[in-house]
C-alpha cells in the first residue's frame, strides 16, 4: 500500500489516507482472519476430546449430588 504525500499536505492528513487505503482494501480484516489459525482436528482427536469432556461433565454432575462442590 503506498500513499504519495501532496505539496504543503500534513502528515496527519497523510495518515487519514493511508489508513482509508488500508481499511478499504481488506488487508486488516484478511490479516487478523488467519492470525489465530487453527489446524482442524483429526475425527479421531476429536471424539477423544468429546468423550473427555463427557467424562468430566458427568464428574462434576456426580460431585454436585454428593454436595462436594
Amino acid at each position: 500500500m503506498e500513499v504519495k504525500r501532496k505539496p504543503k499536505e500534513p502528515t496527519s492528513f497523510l495518515l487519514r489516507r493511508f489508513t482509508q487505503r488500508v481499511r478499504e482494501s481488506g488487508i486488516l480484516v484478511e490479516a487478523k482472519k488467519s492470525q489465530f489459525y487453527r489446524k482442524k482436528l483429526s475425527r479421531g482427536r476429536r471424539r477423544v476430546n468429546a468423550l473427555e469432556r463427557e467424562i468430566k461433565r458427568r464428574e462434576k454432575i456426580r460431585l454436585k449430588k454428593l454436595g462436594r462442590i
